[in-house]
């Protein structure tokens, strides 16, 4: 009976810990602007960018609607490149030695050098700014992918899978897909999600990155029209609402990985 309060008790210490850091810095910031610290033209106080906030409430529920229809299309689009960049490096060597250095080298360029040139390429629609986060986001899933599926592998040098079921589905006849479907895919779960949660926030960014530099609608069109007429609190909100975003779909990733990898609940 007292071992589910043990393990929650640090939980909500830390939560606790975690709750008092942000008030704080909430009333630290509000303090510094009420005494004039901080000129409020310059950085808003907290009481200013709530207000905003419900001010705004529903043209950032569009623009956000918006935001949020290009970072889902092209997180989608980054899972599954990347899902079948990591399946075909793992099963031909050649591949990996041909590609990997190339997936890296795409990730020194950046994000917005890369977004004018896909904005004059494909116009101000939404087709730039998919093509854009699937260049952020299918990078951290490959990568996971790769690693968890060569440390779940038979061959594996670190070996994650237990070596003795490897040897079972080889006795019973298994081919490379049956071993790749019950030992790899299930042990590389862990880092797919892990990978898949800097996705989720990568998506959001890189969707308002490639609004920066045009488009109809968007959390990103949104910022730079409120940056242009100086309403600084207005821009805070925004800011406030993408990391609430990015925090929510992180959140849901987790809860995905707790329906989908039961036994490490256990």
């Amino acid at each position: 009976m007292c071992l589910p309060l043990k393990r929650k008790s640090p939980s909500i210490t830390s939560k606790l810990w975690s709750v008092s850091a942000i008030f704080s810095i909430l009333i630290l910031w509000q303090l510094s602007v009420s005494l004039g610290l901080v000129e409020g033209f310059m950085l808003p106080s907290p009481v200013q960018v709530a207000g905003a906030f419900i001010k705004e409430f529903p043209a950032l529920m569009e623009n956000a609607r918006i935001t949020l229809a290009e970072a889902g299309m092209g997180l989608v689009l980054g899972i599954a490149t990347g899902f079948g960049a990591a399946v075909l490096m793992d099963r031909f060597d050649k591949a990996y030695k041909a590609f990997y250095p190339i997936i890296v080298l795409t990730q020194t360029v950046p994000a917005v050098a890369i977004a004018p040139l896909l904005v004059l390429w494909f116009g101000y629609e939404m087709t730039p700014k998919v093509i854009l986060i699937v260049i952020t986001t299918f990078f951290p899933i490959t990568v996971g992918l790769l690693t968890g599926f060569r440390a779940a592998g038979p061959d594996a040098k670190l070996m994650a899978a237990d070596p003795d079921a490897v040897n079972l589905l080889k006795a019973m006849g298994a081919g490379r897909f049956q071993i790749f479907c019950y030992i790899k895919l299930p042990g590389a779960m862990g880092q797919f999600f892990s990978s898949l949660k800097i996705s989720a926030s990568y998506a959001v960014v890189g969707a308002v990155i490639s609004e920066w530099l045009g488009g109809f609608g968007g959390l990103g069109v949104y910022m730079t029209r409120v940056k242009k007429a100086f309403s600084f609190d207005k821009m805070f909100a925004v800011i406030f609402l993408i990391s609430a975003i990015s925090l929510i779909l992180m959140w849901a990733v987790e809860l995905l990985q707790k329906k989908c990898m039961p036994w490490e609940n256990s």
